[in-house]
């Protein structure tokens, strides 16, 4: 059983949001975890300034301990609060999803990375969220490889989609999420797609997404040259195609320039 490792010690999640898409991540893990998770949430301020000099003025008086951060904020700022949380929960690692580049912009991502790494803190930040495997995260050209434990147990559950389907008479008649989105997206695709002519379900997988509705970021995204929308959009896509490529009779053609899975 995957995961089987962490069957008898509790895993302490602290997710913190601002807004509608980290509120519904946190919803969803909440709701699905395994029952060895604790996740709970904290609701930080939804305004903040560019640069914060003084983290104090933004934080609550203490923080209960916890194994891992789920950093889901919205503007740029509660980046620079990250590793005053981790000293007050005492947190191992984090993980700091990117589906919107202006709430994790490139340069902040950088210090972030520094800060927790004179910390001796393991970080990772997926682009977009549904990148996370147990061993890497984002698409080519950007794969990165991490190795620590916590991110890798909350990956086995959450992150980059997988199925498992069962076709009859070329109809989809049973989907299996092995791994869902943290957001919930890969269930809502799988219980959608059943009865689905195995031909067409790539092309309703993605429609499926669109209408779930993912929340990742419509604004063209510089290094994959193509939204994070459609970068997850094409996660999912893929990942339902290499579970049922013995069973397809169509080729599936993405235009050049695109991001894509080598």
């Amino acid at each position: 059983m995957r995961g089987a490792e962490y069957s008898d010690s509790p895993f302490r999640i602290l997710a913190i949001t601002q807004g509608l898409w980290g509120e519904r991540i946190a919803e969803n893990i909440t709701a699905t975890a395994p029952s060895d998770w604790i996740v709970e949430t904290w609701a930080a301020p939804r305004l903040l300034p560019p640069i914060i000099d003084d983290p104090e003025e933004f934080l609550p008086e203490s923080f209960r301990p916890y194994d891992l951060i789920l950093s889901l904020g919205e503007v740029g700022g509660l980046i620079q609060l990250i590793p005053d949380v981790v000293r007050m929960c005492e947190a191992q690692a984090v993980i700091a999803p990117i589906d919107r580049n202006e709430a994790v912009p490139t340069g902040l991502a950088r210090q972030l990375e520094g800060w927790l790494g004179d910390m001796g803190i393991p970080v990772v930040l997926p682009k977009p969220f549904c990148s996370l495997t147990e061993t890497t995260y984002n698409r080519t050209p950007l794969v990165r490889e991490y190795n620590d434990p916590l991110i890798r147990r909350f990956a086995t559950h959450y992150g980059k989609p997988e199925f498992r389907i069962t076709v009859e008479d070329k109809k989809i008649i049973e989907a299996e999420v092995v791994r869902d989105a943290a957001c919930g997206c890969v269930a809502d695709v799988a219980e959608k797609i059943v009865g689905t002519d195995v031909d067409a379900a790539v092309e309703e997988a993605g429609m499926l997404h669109h209408h779930f509705p993912c929340l990742a970021s419509m604004n063209k995204d510089t290094d994959y040259r193509d939204t994070l929308m459609h970068v997850s959009g094409n996660i999912i896509q893929d990942a339902l195609k290499d579970e049922i490529r013995s069973h397809l009779t169509v080729v599936y053609l993405r235009p050049g320039g695109l991001s894509k899975e080598e």
